[in-house]
């Protein structure tokens, strides 16, 4: 009898043999579920010579389940059995038996199987699965490896004589809502669960299951065989779940355990795996990095999974519980049937290919209807090739992409099921290249589809009233445009560049302009449109890199941007823009600056030129009234202001000027330093003021005390006063939303006020983890310094990865060399961070000492 060190060695050779085949195949899927098969086959027989071994009574049976039932062992996946016991034989009958059971199990790890077992009797199988509807499954797909064959013929037709197709269809199609409903419903995510995730390999087993229970066959020949697919979708089926099957099986051999997550640390490994690479032969860097192929590839499967098993499980549904509703005619063309759209025959597309985007304008127009029926969805993937380039010519087809865009609702919706029926990208050609296009830039969280979806149904609700409360003058400004459709289009052409190397900006401008002339898009409105894509990041950069205090610069964008159309337009786009890339992107210190500058820029639009005197005078009348309401005394503000310059009032709004009087008016060359803090009356976080005698180090020390303390800064006004005492602003925000700001407020005066009293040399930043992401795709640090256009100060600019600590790396650095900070910009972007400073110093008047500037930034960046 061969001993279990050498069956675990033999199992663990041949299994190795067959994962080097696994890595050789390239991206061919083609030999897949031939390899998946061998690998079950080979747990089989050592499974069975494992049986043998432990000498288990004769009426016993040893029964493979789940995956390894359907003979689809992964890598590292667990082997899945069940030990089936006759009722005379149950383990309580006696000790022998149970020590024969665990040395069985036992030696199944021994030899090297990650096996998952249960021991039960024919009528606790069926107690079990009576009640939960996992159980059932797993037993659904039940296989005989070993042992006694009339014991499970009689669980099967017991088992099969208990299972209700109805209720077993019902509880697993509820199952798979709550699953889907777990990855929020995307099969879009960055680290999608190729098993798990909407689209993935359980979608399709789901289906399978369903079928089975139904009686429609256990394979996808059966069933097309019973009228469930067609042909095409056959071929389709078989042709994703390879690549779906193959993408599970790299990435549990790249991890080297069961690992069912597109995890960003595996994506670039397993990417490379299918043959993709980031790099040219020449060593010249690709438009898209080999984990974005692979990830691009990975979503086109899920979408075709996504959209076959809504067909079938549809379609497997009527065939169990066939609707008793009345087909009511929409026009010769459709039906409305239980709130679906129907086709009035299968061949509707294939004969009136205008017929397909009508589908999306009855969807918008007509009332009651909620989505497509499975007979539509069926005759649309099938009519996939009638959409072809002399489909995206009809002048028909364009007038009705046209009224769909021109519609009073229903837009976002008609969008996103064409983009999920694949519609979108097959008329829209340009779209169709960036479909499932992952964007590795550490800010964007959705494929750039996706995002484009989102961003158009940010615009779109800025001209919905039941959304104003959300972004009031966002919707106010909306509600004075008379052309919602000219943002809607610029909305899906911003980013349809993206993907293909090059200014994606104007790359999206050569399309959208081509759209607007192949559309009849009048003169006026072609070019707004086209302008809004080629500039649609242009007023982001400016608000929060640039100083919105300096009237060149408003006046400099100002002419940039020509008149207030172009500006509303700009601006409503730019915030749909924002809050489509990630939930953490956007904030109201963001929103602030944008309309800060929103409202600058009209003034300059509307013909009043930038008076910096008249302006400094405004914000000090308005200051004064707000100070007078606080009962401050008759000209106690003199004492502060004689110590202010001009560029402190540019800098400050009255708001602020009043704040800062308020507290600092009887403080006046106070010997230990004054910290206030109160709610950032943009609305998230904490404004802080710290007033204290200037020192090289003292922005340093701030930042480090916020980085210790949990606190992110988003923007930093630093003033220094004639007497010598800096008057710094900061905006910041807690890493977790406090429940009460008076407690947060207290804490930051007293632990701020005491780090700056106790002084002492700056403690060493701490060296914390950064993210799975920011290590998978690192953002290469840039550094800039130059001169600015006055040539009195200098411009710092730097883009690096996020990382707990950054800005105090920064700010120390800075103070070794004795560079003052008078301006600080804190743009985080998801994971990226585009810092700006204006700082003056002695040092930077000299090129060397500007070289080792740069250097060391680069070096703390690059660590």
């Amino acid at each position: 009898m061969t001993e279990l060190p050498a069956l675990r060695a033999a199992y663990r050779h041949d299994k190795a043999t067959l994962l080097a085949a696994l890595q050789a195949t390239g991206a061919s899927a083609r030999g897949i579920r031939v390899l998946l098969r061998k690998l079950s086959t080979l747990a089989g027989k050592l499974l069975q010579t494992l049986w043998q071994r432990a000498r288990l009574p004769d009426d016993m049976a040893l029964v493979a389940v789940g995956g390894f039932g359907r003979e689809q062992l992964f890598p590292y996946s667990d082997v899945d059995v069940l030990l089936l016991l006759p009722e005379a034989l149950a383990p309580e009958a006696g000790n022998a038996l149970r020590s024969q059971i665990e040395g069985f199990i036992g030696s199944c790890w021994d030899a090297g199987l990650e096996i998952g077992s249960s021991v039960r009797t024919v009528a606790e199988c069926l107690a079990e699965s009576a009640g939960d509807v996992t159980v059932q499954t797993s037993l659904l797909e039940a296989r005989l490896l070993c042992g006694s064959a009339a014991l499970f013929d009689q669980f099967q037709r017991q088992y099969r004589a208990q299972l209700n197709p109805e209720a077993f269809v019902l509880a697993k199609t509820l199952e798979m809502r709550q699953r889907h409903t777990k990855y929020e419903n995307t099969p879009y995510a960055l680290e999608p669960n190729c098993k798990e995730s909407p689209g993935g390999l359980r979608d399709l087993q789901m289906i399978l299951w369903v079928a089975q229970a139904a009686g429609l066959g256990s394979g996808w020949k059966e069933l097309a065989a019973n009228g469930m697919a067609t042909a095409l979708e056959l071929r389709q089926i078989e042709r994703n779940e390879a690549l779906l099957c193959l993408i599970r099986a790299r990435l549990h051999a790249a991890a080297g355990r069961r690992e069912d997550r597109l995890v960003f640390d595996l994506q670039t490994a397993v990417a490379e795996s299918f043959g993709y690479r980031s790099q040219a032969p020449d060593g010249s860097r690709l438009p898209m990095r080999a984990s974005e192929t692979l990830m691009r590839r990975y979503y086109w499967a899920a979408k075709a999974v996504s959209q076959l098993s809504q067909i079938l499980l549809l379609n497997i549904e009527e065939c169990l519980a066939p609707s008793t509703h009345e087909p009511r005619a929409i026009n010769a063309r459709f039906f409305e049937k239980a709130g679906l759209i129907e086709v009035a025959s299968d061949d509707l597309y294939s004969r009136d290919p205008h017929a397909i985007l009508e589908t999306f304008l009855l969807y918008q127009t007509t009332l009651g209807l909620k989505d497509l029926s499975a007979r539509t969805l069926r005759a649309l993937y099938n009519a996939r090739s009638v959409m072809d380039s002399a489909f995206r010519r009809d002048p028909v087809n364009r007038a009705t992409f046209m009224r769909i865009l021109q519609q009073p609702s229903g837009i976002t919706h008609a969008m996103r099921l064409m983009n999920q029926t694949s519609v979108l990208g097959r008329y829209l050609w340009p779209f169709r290249r960036i479909v499932g296009q992952m964007q590795h830039d550490l800010f964007h969280v959705y494929t750039v589809d996706q995002h484009i979806l989102m961003v158009l149904r940010n615009m779109r609700r800025f001209f919905m009233a039941e959304h104003a409360h959300e972004y009031p003058f966002c919707s106010q400004l909306a509600g004075g445009w008379d052309q919602p459709w000219v943002l809607y289009i610029a909305a899906l052409f911003h980013d349809i560049g993206k993907g293909r190397g090059g200014d994606h900006s104007r790359i999206g401008a050569q399309e959208v302009q081509r759209f607007c002339r192949q559309h009849g898009v009048a003169r006026a409105q072609a070019r707004l449109i086209e302008f809004l894509v080629r500039e649609h990041l242009t007023m982001s950069t400016v608000a929060q890199k640039q100083d919105l205090s300096d009237p060149d610069v408003i006046a400099a964008f100002a002419r940039q941007v020509g008149n207030e159309r172009n500006l509303t337009a700009m601006y409503l786009l730019t915030v749909a823009d924002i809050r489509g890339t990630s939930p953490k992107v956007w904030n109201a210190w963001k929103g602030k600056l944008l309309e800060d500058l929103y409202r600058a820029t009209l003034r300059v639009l509307g013909g009043r030129a930038p008076d910096a005197a008249a302006e400094i005078e405004a914000r000090k009348r308005q200051a004064l009234v707000q100070l007078a309401l606080s009962a401050l005394p008759f000209e106690a503000h003199k004492a502060l202001w004689a110590t202010l310059d001009v560029s402190y009032f540019m800098r400050h709004d009255a708001a602020d000027i009043a704040w800062h009087t308020r507290h600092l008016s009887r403080q006046v060359g106070a010997a230990k330093p004054v910290v206030r803090s109160r709610q950032s009356l943009a609305g998230d976080g904490l404004q802080v003021m710290v007033y204290a005698a200037d020192q090289a180090d003292l922005f340093a020390r701030i930042c480090g005390y916020f980085d210790r303390a949990g606190f992110s800064i988003l923007d930093a006004r630093v003033h220094t006063a004639h007497n010598g005492y800096a008057l710094d602003t900061f905006q910041v925000v807690a890493s977790s939303q406090p429940g009460h700001y008076r407690e947060l407020t207290h804490m930051v005066e007293s632990d701020l006020r005491h780090v700056l009293e106790e002084g002492g040399p700056l403690p060493e930043p701490a060296r914390k983890r950064v993210s799975r992401r920011v290590q998978s795709f690192p953002v290469a640090p840039r550094v800039s310094l130059r001169p600015d256009e006055k040539a009195q100060r200098w411009l710092l600019a730097i883009s690096a990865s996020d990382r707990a600590g950054l800005l105090y790396l920064v700010a120390r650095i800075l103070a070794r060399h004795h560079l003052s900070v008078q301006l600080a910009k804190i743009s985080t972007l998801g994971e990226r961070v585009e810092d700006s400073f204006l700082i003056q110093g002695s040092e930077l008047q000299n090129n060397a000492r500007q070289i080792q500037i740069e250097t060391e930034l680069l070096r703390e960046l690059s660590a």
